[in-house]
């Protein structure tokens, strides 16, 4: 089977398809499935091109929407992942995978697929260590820090791909990647993946890949596409199959699904979890070929989700919408699994409606009387970006520039649904602080003007019918009592300065 594979893509299919009929007319016969390593680029409108992490002067229509109106059709069976610089919110209506045009096929967040019998794996995104551990919480309209970790890699991807590659009836699968992502894992299958650099080709083999492939942008003059010869089962249907192992995979890790900012990790042998293997069992297979009616053909469903661009109307101002594909909902109904978007939608939901519990609150505090405007409501000094921070790049680096302090943290392996995940996400102004018990002195107390109903001058009886001025309160360390309170000085004083001005005044 001849299989081409090509580079970034950048959304410019018209010459990747006119690329491929030369090398028909040139070689010794048709090329059978193209394989695309990411930054496709499946821009629908000009919605679309506002959620592409990139400066506005690169965001360019391309010839994607040709394909997606029905204008034109790709000539070969195209599959593709998710790179960097993608319509991510095109992309994210379909989780799982789904078609994007006709004959265009995207494998999802992470997604294994058969096509004349030979397994095609891949994941979407590139890795970055922040972000790797947290759950799929983005969601359009993206801002500028969720327009850039959308496509970056989460462990639950990985984790799954690692569960099909461990099972011991998978003899081969061939893996597309962008480069950057863990393939560690996936050292003892051939692996085809892409660099934007033809230099890091040494880098990438280092990745213990028996097969490596490193392609350029579609640019004249480049390498962008190669044609290779991949041996398949000529008994096999030519036409896109699930593939059963996979799919036992997703229903057994559904409810690992983590659609927050968490920082977890997934299960193992490590005596905390009753879980660890979900790799596919016979039995599990066996159910799902129950639930598909033993038909695992890839149903061709596509559907048009969002208007398709108008070069004579051209809209600007189109608005963004969090979408729910057919095709997943078909997918997810058809397989028993929850689409992660509807997780989403009814997370946000819980979010809108404990926001506006609580403003109904604040309304009625107002009515008792209290000045809103007596607080400081300042918390620029608290936030996570330093606006005196030099930004190196357009690009990548800025993704840096935005991680959160608590990234690097060792964080415990807990399951995303249960209350028992942690949240790291206090600021520091609930933690720099210390609490009032642990510097009060039994002068601090004498002549406490604040009775046990809250009046001035009425002092708090005990039990034993003493008040609490006239029990001394024990101290909570050897140290002298000092004259007066200690002030303690904070690391990056600068940082708090306007804080401490509000503290004073």
């Amino acid at each position: 089977m001849r299989v081409a594979v090509a580079g970034c893509c950048h959304g410019e299919l018209d010459k990747i398809y006119e690329t491929l009929a030369l090398a028909e007319r040139r070689g010794p016969g048709p090329i059978d499935l193209l394989l695309c390593c990411g930054d496709f680029q499946a821009v629908r409108n000009e919605a679309d091109l506002r959620c592409m992490a990139v400066p506005p002067k690169y965001r360019h229509m391309q010839t994607f929407y040709r394909y997606y109106s029905g204008e034109k059709k790709a000539p070969v069976l195209t599959i593709f992942i998710g790179g960097n610089h993608e319509a991510s919110n095109h992309l994210q209506e379909l989780p799982y995978g789904g078609w994007v045009a006709p004959n265009i096929y995207y494998l999802g967040l992470a997604g294994v697929v058969k096509y004349r019998g030979v397994r095609i794996g891949g994941i979407s995104g590139i890795f970055k260590s922040h972000d790797y551990r947290k759950g799929h919480f983005e969601c359009p309209p993206y801002n500028a820090a969720t327009i850039r970790s959308i496509y970056h890699v989460r462990n639950i991807e990985v984790y799954k791909l690692k569960q099909e590659i461990e099972a011991q009836s998978i003899s081969a699968l061939l893996i597309i990647a962008q480069v950057g992502v863990e393939l560690t894992c996936f050292g003892k299958v051939p692996v085809v993946t892409l660099t934007h650099h033809l230099g890091a080709k040494d880098k990438g083999q280092s990745a213990k890949a028996t097969k490596f492939l490193a392609l350029d942008k579609c640019l004249p003059h480049r390498d962008f596409l190669q044609v290779i010869e991949i041996e398949h089962d000529p008994s096999a249907p030519d036409y896109l199959e699930y593939d059963t192992e996979w799919l036992a995979i997703l229903r057994a890790t559904d409810d690992l699904i983590n659609v927050t900012e968490r920082l977890w990790n997934m299960p193992e042998n490590n005596g905390l979890h009753t879980r660890w293997d979900y790799s596919a069992t016979k039995e599990a297979m066996n159910e799902v070929l129950e639930k598909l009616n033993h038909d695992l053909k890839i149903p061709s469903n596509f559907s048009v989700t969002a208007p398709c661009y108008d070069p004579s109307k051209p809209q600007t101002q189109m608005q963004l919408v969090h979408r729910i594909s057919p095709q997943t909902t078909e997918f997810c109904a058809r397989l028993g699994i929850t689409d992660i978007n509807v997780r989403l939608q009814k997370a946000k939901e819980k979010h809108q409606l404990c926001d506006d519990y609580e403003g109904q609150d604040d309304v009625e505090s107002n009515d008792s009387g209290e000045d809103p405007s007596e607080y400081n409501t300042d918390t620029s000094a608290l936030s996570s970006i330093n606006p005196d921070e030099i930004i190196l790049d357009e690009e990548e680096e800025y993704e840096d520039s935005i991680v959160s302090a608590h990234s690097d943290m060792n964080t415990p392996s807990v399951d995303p649904s249960s209350d028992q995940a942690l949240d790291f996400s206090a600021s520091f102004s609930d933690v720099r602080i210390l609490p009032s018990s642990m510097i009060l002195s039994s002068d601090d107390t004498s002549g406490s003007p604040i009775g046990k109903e809250g009046k001035p001058g009425e002092p708090v009886e005990l039990e034993d019918g003493k008040d609490l001025t006239s029990v001394p309160l024990k101290r909570l360390s050897d140290e002298r009592e000092p004259e007066q309170r200690k002030k303690i000085k904070r690391r990056n004083q600068a940082i708090y300065a306007a804080v401490d001005d509000d503290d004073i005044a």
